[in-house]
């Protein structure tokens, strides 16, 4: 992966200080904003991956850390408290008066669900959704997907314990697949796709689907 340009602010919220790194396009027509997952932060391999290649294809892409990750605790807080601290970086996502993807991997792709209409998002993007936690597909957070309200992608890794592509529910959001790939979108060295393609799959999927929305 090749090093990135980018320019990072922090944002007072209602749930402590939050922290919004910018990979800016140099014509942007959309911004991209992604948060992280409830177990890391913006270093993941997919949010890197997106910050790198999205501003090629005219979207900006902002990677959000929440509060939580900001203040250096370990484990994030309850879905509403997540919810608070993402509301209160939207207003600078929509600054630059574009229309604003609303995302994130993991718990962050249920608080851009859950918050989509709310903020009004132009779209979802739902890395690595949590369909149900590892083994307990009753616990379906299926409604959360469904209720976004708008445009939604989701790209979801073949092998993901929290929710294979075979399990999701029908309803008019996409859906791309890794192959093989787990809920980080790491795939097994025996796997006949490699690392770097497998990242190539989901950046060429939003990339797509980008360029759908306008």
């Amino acid at each position: 992966m090749t090093e990135i340009n980018s320019v990072s602010e922090t944002i007072e919220t209602d749930a402590g200080l939050a922290r919004v790194t910018w990979h800016p396009a140099s014509d942007p027509r959309l911004v991209l904003a992604v948060s992280h997952g409830a177990g890391g932060g913006i270093e993941a391999r997919d949010l890197r991956a997106l910050a790198e290649v999205l501003p090629g294809h005219g979207v900006s892409v902002a990677l959000v850390e929440q509060p939580w990750r900001v203040a250096g605790k370990k484990l994030a807080p309850a879905p509403k408290t997540l919810d608070v601290g993402w509301r209160g970086v939207w207003p600078t996502l929509a600054e630059p008066g574009l229309p604003v993807i609303s995302g994130g991997r993991s718990a962050g792709a249920r608080v851009a669900c859950r918050t989509a209409s709310q903020l009004g998002a132009a779209a979802v993007l739902a890395l690595g959704f949590p369909l149900h936690p590892p083994g307990r597909p009753e616990k379906s957070r299926a409604a959360e997907l469904l209720g976004a309200g708008v445009p939604t992608l989701v790209v979801q890794g073949g092998n993901d314990p929290f929710g294979r592509p075979r399990e999701f529910p029908d309803g008019s959001y996409e859906l791309v697949e890794v192959e093989y790939a787990d809920h980080g979108f790491a795939v097994p060295k025996r796997a006949p796709l490699g690392q770097e393609e497998a990242l190539k799959i989901v950046t060429d999927g939003v990339v797509r689907w980008s360029a759908s929305l306008g």
